[in-house]
């Protein structure tokens, strides 16, 4: 299984591809220079699979590679950083 996380920058979103096929994605909107996350989805068929967290990890690690910063308002986000704590430098307060 391969996984793929690109930013669909048209839709708000960061998406996960399996093996080509759209697995997931996590919805932000833009205030500023900050990517407010408020909703993460990933299709039935692909959960308990660990592609939730590459998701988000994906979309960290580009959040960061480009010098930005997220409000992790949905719970599975919010989650995710709290359990990796490397992330936390990441989350700013809410605008």
């Amino acid at each position: 299984m391969s996984f793929l996380v690109e930013e669909n920058p048209a839709k708000r979103r960061f998406e996960i591809l399996v093996d080509d096929a759209l697995a997931g994605f996590t919805a932000y909107r833009l205030s500023g220079e900050v990517l407010v996350f408020n909703h993460t989805e990933v299709d039935e068929r692909y959960q308990g699979m660990g592609v939730g967290a590459a998701l988000i990890k994906g979309t960290l690690d580009q959040v960061r590679a480009r010098g930005d910063r997220v409000v992790p308002k949905c719970p599975f986000m919010a989650a995710f950083i709290e359990r990796h704590p490397e992330y936390a430098d990441l989350v700013v307060p809410a605008p």
